[in-house]
């Protein structure tokens, strides 16, 4: 079957952005624009479960009013065949724009146009550096109080360290906000009405366009009148991707066609040389549009992008593969949900072409998998298809040893791609059935939850026996367990959240520890002498070998490394895993006879428990970056609550018409805290919160923990 869609003509593009900023009302308009719906949704009108958004279908979404699961569509727009997959603002579901900007070519970041650049804006946008995503910038809610383009802009610069370019710049602002001005056209896009079917008028940019459009508030203006010299910015910073554009310009002084311009554009965005800022109101219908004219305009193809790195099984990269159909087939499963029609595996293929009934290769576990139904999938409907091909996203059904990260390749040209990269989980339940019936479904439902969500982690609890279920936040551990009900039919109870501590060295120690048993026959013997010394904070645990002259045998080298692995998990404080520290094995001794791989492995874990206690061990709590959004009102009491709560003010921004609070405080401090703080300010203000780093625990807290652990666990 021939390809449908030319290559060149595809664009993989996410939306990201923070929590209600208006990433899904955005998707919303672009399916209606692009014809792929009749009529539009919007969030307020879907909590009564009613009706939903059509990417935000889950019923905890509709709700809760918050997209939870990234959900992919597509629409075709000029010609261009757009495959969107829009994603959560909240950071509990970071996961999901980490694997959906790992798999894309290009992204949208949605700014509110009143709060500007937000805490997971920042977050998100330092995920898309990662994966070296060009982005085009959208200052939505250009129609709210409050908002203020040229200020969201400056954020884009100071917070992001971003290079913004501003494409267009709005005509009014609030009520009065009527379209806006293509710096690249030099033409003003102007609404007169709010309806979805409304169309703009293209006026010419002339000195009275604020009499005209009765735009009379000091900031607009000022907008206005920078017109020029924003003008000049663009060709400037655009014509330095062209050099032959750019002599042309300077020896003639003729300003570049919008096509040249356009162009110019293109190729800087790609390189993210800087990236376009455009303006606009989906909820009112202005401007989305213009935003899909710039996705196809600017944003790349998945020949544009460079190819996908393979890399050997230890993760180092060994070479790559090119986006066309003729390379063998290569694909990464970037998501598993849990559907009516059973589990569905989200790849994106890079490179091939894969058919229905064809058998693949998971090479990334050594399984083969048969390729039964396909489907490309519209939010939450399927749509069967008989093949994919590079640079398509689709869904395979019932894959049964396909996991998120991993490759599915062709048998006989098999490849591992680059894998993806999962938070840590930073707050922990412990999670049971709730009715004695219903334990063995609980189980297979929580294993198919954790197998779809890798930010998830399922663990047993050695002293007690429970479950515990790892996740990002609290509301991230709720929603799975709603999820569980809706999607299962299984109810479970959740029990207190427990902070995922840690455990640190301060000092160095080398420490010698020899194992000998003798018990008739063939004893067991081994000596090993380690240094254990401190780390900079996130810098994880590093085993060195500095032995000299055999004095341990190379071939049990390893079992000393992965007896320290195995013991640093249980800490020698409280029992919480031990990081950011070195062990050099400097020294050791064996015994022809009596020694092995397993007498140096129970050395090392004796060596581990007896020397860190004399390296001056500390517990590490998680700090968690708060930012506060209040009216002034408020501001002491919140300010006075965050000091209690052991957290320190960093500092504070305006946010419109509201002052922003930005401290460090601890997790164990913050469960909670969202009804404590609707009360304190009459449910006026609004919080946010993600995890900054490890540090160590106040020392009557820490003695606190530490007691409590070792009392249970001596019971």
């Amino acid at each position: 079957m021939a390809r449908s869609t030319p290559l060149e003509d595809i664009r993989n593009i996410g939306i990201i952005a923070h929590v209600d900023a208006g990433k899904t009302t955005t998707t919303e308009r672009i399916l209606y624009y692009t014809g792929r719906k009749h009529t539009i949704v919007d969030i307020h009108d879907t909590k009564d479960l009613k009706s939903s958004t059509t990417t935000d279908y889950l019923e905890q979404e509709q709700k809760r009013g918050i997209t939870i699961q990234s959900a992919a569509v597509s629409a075709f727009w000029r010609d261009k065949k757009i495959n969107v997959i829009d994603t959560p603002g909240h950071v509990d579901f970071t996961i999901e724009v980490n694997r959906s900007l790992r798999v894309l070519d290009g992204a949208v970041v949605v700014f509110d146009g009143v709060a500007g650049v937000e805490p997971q804006s920042e977050t998100n946008w330092r995920l898309a550096d990662n994966y070296n995503v060009p982005r085009l910038c959208y200052v939505n809610k250009m129609d709210r109080s409050g908002a203020n383009f040229r200020r969201c802009v400056d954020m884009i610069r100071n917070r992001l360290g971003a290079r913004p370019l501003v494409y267009q710049v709005p005509l009014g602002s609030e009520d009065n906000f009527r379209g806006m001005v293509d710096l690249v056209e030099m033409k003003a896009l102007v609404w007169f009405t709010d309806d979805k079917d409304a169309q703009w008028e293209v006026w010419p940019v002339t000195d009275d366009l604020a009499q005209k459009l009765n735009i009379t508030v000091k900031e607009d203006l000022d907008s206005l009148a920078a017109i020029p010299a924003l003008r000049q910015e663009l060709v400037d910073t655009a014509l330095e991707q062209d050099e032959a554009l750019m002599e042309a310009y300077l020896e003639t002084g003729e300003d570049p066609t919008p096509d040249q311009l356009r162009a110019c554009i293109r190729k800087g965005t790609l390189s993210s040389a800087f990236t376009p800022v455009l303006c606009g109101s989906s909820y009112k219908n202005k401007g989305v549009q213009q935003v899909l004219d710039a996705v196809v305009d600017l944003l790349p193809a998945p020949t544009d992008v460079e190819s996908i790195k393979t890399v050997d099984v230890d993760g180092e990269p060994n070479g790559e593969r090119t986006c066309s159909d003729d390379e063998p087939f290569s694909a990464l499963a970037f998501k598993v949900i849990n559907d009516a029609y059973g589990a569905l595996t989200f790849i994106r293929v890079y490179s091939g072409v894969l058919t229905k009934g064809a058998s693949v290769m998971n090479s990334t576990r050594g399984k083969r998998e048969k390729i039964g139904r396909m489907v490309e999938m519209f939010a939450k409907e399927p749509h069967p298809i008989e093949e994919a091909r590079a640079g398509d996203i689709v869904a395979l059904v019932s894959l049964s040893e396909t996991e998120t990260g991993d490759t599915l390749c062709d048998t006989s040209n098999q490849v591992i791609l680059e894998r993806m990269r999962f938070p840590e989980p930073v707050i922990s339940v412990s999670v049971e059935a709730k009715t004695k019936n219903d334990q063995e479904k609980f189980g297979m439902a929580l294993g198919k939850m954790v197998r779809a969500d890798p930010s998830l982690r399922l663990e047993t609890d050695r002293e007690t026996g429970q479950t515990i279920l790892r996740g990002m936040g609290e509301l991230h551990l709720e929603v799975t367990l709603d999820r569980m009900r809706t999607e299962f039919g299984v109810e479970g109870n959740m029990g207190k959240p427990q902070v995922a501590y840690r455990e640190t060295i301060t000092q160095s120690f080398t420490h010698t520890y020899t194992h000998k048993k003798q018990t008739g026959g063939s004893g067991q013997f081994a000596e090993v002498k380690i240094t254990f010394a401190p780390q900079e904070r996130g810098e994880g645990f590093k085993f060195i070998d500095e032995t000299v002259g055999g004095s341990v045998p190379k071939e049990y080298v390893p079992s000393v490394g992965k007896g320290l692995e195995l013991q640093k998990e249980d800490g020698v404080l409280a029992g919480y895993p031990t990081i950011d520290f070195s062990a050099t094995l400097v020294d050791g001794k064996y015994h022809d006879v009596d020694s092995n791989a397993l007498t140096f492995e129970i050395a090392a874990k004796a060596c581990f428990r007896e020397g860190i206690k004399r390296c001056a061990p500390v517990l590490l709590e998680p700090m968690m970056k708060v930012e506060v959004v209040s009216s002034e009102d408020y501001l002491g009491d919140i300010i006075g609550d965050i000091n209690r709560r052991r957290g320190m003010v960093q500092g504070q921004s305006e946010r419109g018409h509201n002052i922003a609070v930005e401290a460090i405080v601890p997790l164990s401090e913050m469960f909670g805290y969202i009804g404590h703080l609707r009360g304190m300010t009459s449910g006026r203000a609004s919080y946010t919160m993600e995890f900054a780093r490890y540090e160590p625990v106040p020392r009557q807290v820490a003695d606190e923990i530490i007691a409590k652990n070792t009392g249970a666990t001596a019971s």
